[in-house]
C-alpha cells in the first residue's frame, strides 16, 4: 500500500467535496428526494462526525493503543440525536474542512508509525491499519457517489425537461 498515495487522495477529495458544497442555495441543501433519504446538509453532517470520531480516532487508537477498545459510535443514529437538519450549512461546512485538514496534517506528520498494528474487534476480527486508511478514502468515494446521485435527482425533480439527452444515468 502506498500510503503517501492514499493520504494524498483525502486531500484531494476534500478539493471535490468543496466543489460540490459550493454554490448550493437552502432549499437544495435541505432537499431530500425521499423521506429517507438524506440531504446534502445531513451527508455533510456526518462527513464531520465520522472525520473526528470514526476514522481518524479509530486510526490513532489503533497506531497507538491497538488493545485498547474503540469508542463506540452509531452514525445512523447521530442524524437525528445530532440534529443535523437544524445544523448550519456554513458552519458545517468550515468544521469539515477544518477536520479534514486536522487529518491530513496529521496523517502526513506519521513517521515512524506501527502501522502493522491491528485492532481485533469482536465482531469481525483484526482491522488492521491499512484496512482503516483505504476504507477512509472508500468512504469518502462513496458520499462523493452519493452526492453526485442527489444533485442528479434533484435536477431531475426541478426541471420539465427530459434528461435522457445526457446520457443514462
Amino acid at each position: 500500500m502506498d500510503r503517501t498515495h492514499i493520504i494524498d487522495q483525502l486531500g484531494r477529495h476534500a478539493a471535490v467535496f468543496r466543489a460540490m458544497f459550493t454554490g448550493l442555495d437552502t432549499t437544495e441543501v435541505r432537499w431530500k428526494p425521499a423521506p429517507e433519504k438524506w440531504c446534502t446538509l445531513e451527508i455533510l453532517c456526518h462527513l464531520h462526525d465520522e472525520e473526528r470520531e470514526d476514522f481518524r480516532e479509530r486510526l490513532r487508537s489503533t497506531l497507538e493503543t491497538p488493545r485498547e477498545p474503540w469508542t463506540k459510535i452509531d452514525p445512523a443514529t447521530w442524524v437525528a440525536e445530532r440534529n443535523y437538519m437544524d445544523q448550519d450549512f456554513d458552519t458545517m461546512l468550515e468544521k469539515f474542512f477544518h477536520e479534514r485538514d486536522r487529518s491530513l496534517s496529521w496523517l502526513r506528520g506519521l513517521t515512524e508509525a506501527p502501522w502493522d498494528n491491528a485492532y481485533m474487534h469482536p465482531t469481525v476480527g483484526p482491522v488492521s491499519c491499512e484496512l482503516l486508511l483505504t476504507n477512509w478514502v472508500a468512504h469518502d468515494l462513496h458520499h462523493i457517489r452519493q452526492l453526485n446521485n442527489l444533485r442528479y435527482e434533484h435536477l431531475r425533480a426541478h426541471t420539465t425537461v427530459p434528461l435522457d439527452y445526457a446520457g443514462k444515468w
